[in-house]
């Protein structure tokens, strides 16, 4: 059962895909597929969007947010709600900075492989200051320079959008929640570019201390995916369709930064 639990935990450090793919990446708008092919066409959500998104599988996609919601209700929010409860705000705030700052390889190689030379440059500044200066990046120093503030970050999904990529269909994975076939190459990507996944990836040790940091990386970023997830479904008529909505749009809108 521990081996079992200490498996999931890093599979989960991509949470939900920000539950709602509030994750900075591109996308480009969504190509729309032939009618026959479109579950719900211009349908008006609870977010206004007339969008025209390719859902064939909706049936089964529905069965699994279904799924999902219930697990997150049973295992994540509790868990989640557990390490805000015993963890300081200002301690929280630390773990998260100092593990947003470890994914500056993730942001540097597909700002670089969009040619976004800039923005990768930008990137280096910014791990530099908060690394050396921040304490291993616990306190975000570089909020305090102008020019590396609020630097969009970049992720393998926007690269594949750079690079031509369609989404392809919607599609609802276990635990993850909102995807499409390319946010999963992307998701992917995402995750062997993060240092914090390495350990566990080179030596496999779902036995040994090498599954820590990924588990504590997944427990640490569920409260504010969970509070996007609960957003993206409050007040709505249909939860499925806006949390739907809120995917692509938020996709499409990295997509414009």
């Amino acid at each position: 059962m521990k081996t079992a639990l200490r498996l999931l935990m890093p599979a989960a450090a991509v949470f939900l895909t920000d539950c709602t793919s509030s994750k900075t990446a591109s996308t480009a708008a969504p190509t729309p597929a032939p009618s026959s092919q479109v579950a719900t066409t211009d349908a008006l959500d609870d977010y206004g969007s007339t969008e025209q998104v390719s859902d064939p599988i909706e049936p089964l996609n529905r069965a699994t947010f279904t799924l999902n919601h219930g697990l997150y209700n049973a295992i994540f929010r509790p868990i989640s709600k557990g390490y805000t409860a015993i963890t300081p705000k200002p301690v929280r705030q630390g773990v998260d900075n100092a593990f947003e700052n470890a994914k500056f390889p993730m942001r540097f190689v597909n700002s670089g492989l969009q040619g976004k030379f800039d923005r990768a440059g930008k990137e280096v500044q910014k791990f530099g200051v908060n690394t050396f200066t921040g304490f291993g990046g616990l306190i975000k120093q570089s909020d305090r320079i102008p020019s590396l503030t609020d630097v969009p970050a970049e992720d393998t999904g926007q690269t594949l959008a750079t690079w031509g990529l369609g989404h392809g269909p919607y599609i609802v994975l276990p635990i993850f929640g909102p995807s499409s076939p390319r946010e999963v190459v992307g998701l992917a990507g995402d995750y062997a570019l993060n240092p914090v996944n390495w350990l566990f990836k080179l030596r496999g040790g779902a036995e040994k201390t090498e599954w820590i940091p990924s588990a504590v990386n997944t427990v640490r970023s569920m409260p504010d995916q969970l509070d996007k997830y609960d957003s993206s479904r409050a007040n709505s008529v249909d939860p499925y369709v806006s949390v739907r909505s809120v995917f692509y749009q938020n996709r499409k809108a990295a997509s414009e930064q």
